[in-house]
């Protein structure tokens, strides 16, 4: 049977994958950071002040930006590793979604935090188990429920695997942070193409 996890493969196709679209991945990146750090600076009230009306629309809509981008960026990603062409349309499509995919990660955050609570390792291997959630509602079209069941399929006899990528990912988002800030916006799209190949192998039909 094949391996699905092995960590040269899966290094070696997210860079491929973030060369091939290097400035288009990082662009969307920066030009997301800069939005919405506009508009959130602009929803906090000034000191003393209390938020306006105008100010928590704006929060309201700062929210459902962020989910709107990580899902069309999660999309961009497999589309880079399915060789396609990063589209923008990506973020009209899964606009539709929206909805259940900030219930879904406000349930998700909520069931890793219980289970942070539980001494801390019922929280990672919860956490290990269900987080590829996103990619299943993003790539298949599943709901709520139906995606969490598909991320814990599709992780089963993984999770050591997953735990020590989990900790590379940290690690390079770690070196991307203090490499003066401006390589978190390498690292943002190589993690991102690291999860989602992840993905990809996971869901492959077993050879």
């Amino acid at each position: 049977m094949e391996e699905k996890i092995v960590y040269s493969d899966i290094f070696r196709a997210a860079w491929k994958g973030l060369k091939s679209q290097f400035w288009l991945l990082v662009g969307l990146l920066i030009g997301f950071t800069i939005i919405y750090s506009l508009l959130y600076l602009f929803a906090i009230p000034a000191k003393g002040e209390t938020m306006s009306i105008s100010g928590i629309i704006v929060f309201i809509l700062c929210i459902f930006l962020y989910y709107l981008f990580i899902m069309g960026y999660l999309k961009n990603c497999l589309q880079t590793l399915d060789g396609e062409e990063p589209q923008f349309s990506a973020y009209g499509q899964v606009t539709r979604k929206l909805p259940a995919f900030i219930l879904a990660s406000i349930l998700y955050s909520v069931i890793i935090s219980i289970g942070f609570a539980l001494l801390i390792i019922p929280g990672i291997y919860l956490l290990l188990r269900l987080q590829f959630f996103y990619a299943s509602m993003v790539d298949e079209n599943t709901g709520i429920v139906e995606s969490f069941k598909r991320s814990w399929n599709i992780t089963k006899g993984y999770s050591l695997q997953l735990f020590i990528l989990m900790l590379i990912m940290i690690l390079i988002s770690f070196i991307g942070t203090i490499a003066l800030f401006i390589g978190i916006f390498v690292a943002v799209p190589l993690t991102t193409l690291i999860y989602g190949y992840t993905y990809r192998k996971l869901t492959a039909p077993a050879v």
